[in-house]
């Protein structure tokens, strides 16, 4: 899955959502079931999501929405195999980036 957010250093939850396209009550889930994911709060409560954090939620939906693993499948796999299965995972995105970069040029020819 390739997800398109422009370059910045916070993201808020409805852009993460919206890029994902998932609800919004789904990333609070995740955040409060997984201890990898910890977005800033301001004052007001609002969750802003760094870059690092999007490369867990990436890795976290890739997991249980594209595998189909549980809750509890996901956060076992993300503490026994921490940096092998994240090698692959980053390989395997970079080279989705590339096929829709290639795809983009495609149609503008």
């Amino acid at each position: 899955m390739h997800i398109e957010l422009p370059e910045k250093r916070y993201y808020s939850i409805g852009e993460v959502a919206k890029a994902f396209d998932v609800n919004t009550s789904l990333i609070r889930f995740w955040e409060k079931e997984f201890d990898v994911l910890k977005p800033k709060k301001n004052a007001k409560g609002n969750r802003k999501f760094t870059p690092e954090d999007i490369k867990n939620l990436k890795f976290i939906f890739h997991l249980v929405k594209e595998r189909g693993f549980t809750l509890e499948g996901a956060k076992t796999h993300l503490k026994e195999e921490k940096k092998k299965p994240l090698e692959t995972f980053e390989i395997i995105s970079k080279l989705e980036a590339i096929k829709a970069q290639l795809i983009k040029i495609k149609n503008q020819l």
